[in-house]
């Protein structure tokens, strides 16, 4: 395993997995919580969950429109890997409103003859003040120049041609948007030469690229690149971007990781459903696969009970940003295999996924990729044991 694996653990002393398409769910209760099978009592309400073992009663939440089928949770074999924990299965009723819901994305917000505000994540300074774009137009995905050559029987005509936007454009691309540099961002913005692919140098055939990475004046936070001296490529793992109108959203400042993993959620789902894809290969901008993910569900509601939870009864649908409590959440359900792993049947995955190139890319900075990867293995950490592995992968959920 990645020398960066945290430490098992027991994981949850309650995990609870709802699928809305199935309309059923599966919980699975550590047997020092429960003891025995009789001793687990599940009930339920209007949109919630009462679970009730000799440690004491806890009370969730579910979304608005799921509802619990009384009578209907019963013990279902764990396997040999999972000798410590109890599972059931259970049956849920999904209304109209649950399978309704969307999913909030910065880059689905964009539109033309709109007036937008970019901040920096980090520290919510405003970076970018009341931009309005004639157009906002997508980008073609990460392999469009491979296509362009399948498919024209003459020279590529865009062979070594960026597409840049113009003054009052916004172009989209799979995990950034390209800008036209103005005069205000010389306020907020600073600019930083950066070499890129340094572990290259010895070899006389690699030439070491270099990066003109755009920061954030207030907190030094990278933010993105200069692709060209007046054209700004901001990632939106790295900005909020929110109408010029109303209250800001200053909760997207709170939990640097809370926002990550919802932001890469909600683009992974995004991508998935337009480009009828489950392999992502996320890479950092020299091309480089750092983790591979494969979206195996999207209609998962998932809870996460830790031991200092449990014995308490607690409505944990939506805590406070930084509260340490659990949630109900709608989340992806990933296989994962972090690049750096040195396991045999991981390095043959990795090496499949390169020569076959099964993995669509999403590019993200190199500390961005690293933070996308702990908050991976931190899911993966708080799961059932008998939950946290599929064959060759690792498995973890990124809420939405």
């Amino acid at each position: 395993m990645s020398d960066e694996m945290p430490a098992k653990t027991h994981g949850a002393e309650v995990f609870l997995e709802l699928r809305k398409r199935l309309q059923s769910g599966l919980l699975i209760v550590r047997k020092d919580v429960a003891g025995s099978p009789p001793n687990v009592v599940v009930t339920g309400g209007d949109s919630s969950l009462h679970i009730r073992t000799p440690r004491g009663e806890l009370s969730l939440t579910l979304p608005a429109g799921v509802t619990f089928e009384q009578g209907s949770c019963i013990q279902t074999p764990a396997g040999a890997s999972s000798e410590d924990e109890l599972h059931f299965r259970l049956r849920i009723h999904v209304g109209r409103s649950a399978t309704e819901e969307a999913c909030d994305s910065g880059m689905e917000t964009l539109r033309a003859k709109e007036t937008y505000c970019f901040s920096c994540q980090g520290c919510m300074s405003r970076l970018l003040e009341d931009r309005v774009f004639k157009r906002v137009l997508p980008l073609p995905n990460g392999n469009w120049n491979t296509i362009v050559d399948d498919w024209c029987c003459h020279p590529d005509p865009f062979a070594n041609k960026k597409l840049l936007p113009r003054a009052e454009d916004c172009l989209v691309g799979d995990t950034f948007v390209l800008l036209a540099q103005d005069a205000s961002c010389e306020q907020t913005l600073t600019k930083e030469v950066s070499p890129v692919g340094t572990e290259d140098r010895q070899d006389p055939k690699k030439t070491c690229r270099r990066l003109a990475l755009i920061s954030c004046a207030s907190c030094s936070s990278v933010l993105g690149e200069a692709v060209e001296p007046e054209t700004l490529k901001l990632y939106i793992t790295q900005v909020v971007v929110e109408p010029a109108v109303g209250d800001r959203k200053l909760e997207a400042s709170l939990n640097r990781s809370l926002f990550l993993e919802k932001t890469v959620a909600a683009r992974l789902l995004e991508l998935s459903s337009s480009l009828s894809t489950f392999h992502f290969s996320v890479q950092t901008p020299d091309g480089k696969n750092f983790l591979l993910l494969w979206l195996l569900n999207s209609d998962s509601i998932t809870v996460s009970v830790p031991e200092a939870c449990f014995g308490v009864e607690r409505s944990i649908s939506s805590p406070a940003p930084h509260s340490p409590s659990p949630r109900a959440a709608r989340a992806l359900k990933l296989l994962y295999i972090s690049c750096s792993d040195t396991g045999f049947q991981q390095r043959e995955v990795v090496a499949s996924w390169e020569v076959s190139a099964i993995g669509h890319p999403v590019v993200l900075p190199l500390k961005v990729c690293e933070e996308l990867q702990q908050v991976i293995h931190d899911s993966n950490a708080t799961l059932p044991a008998s939950m946290r592995c599929m064959t060759s992968y690792e498995v973890a959920y990124l809420r939405l």
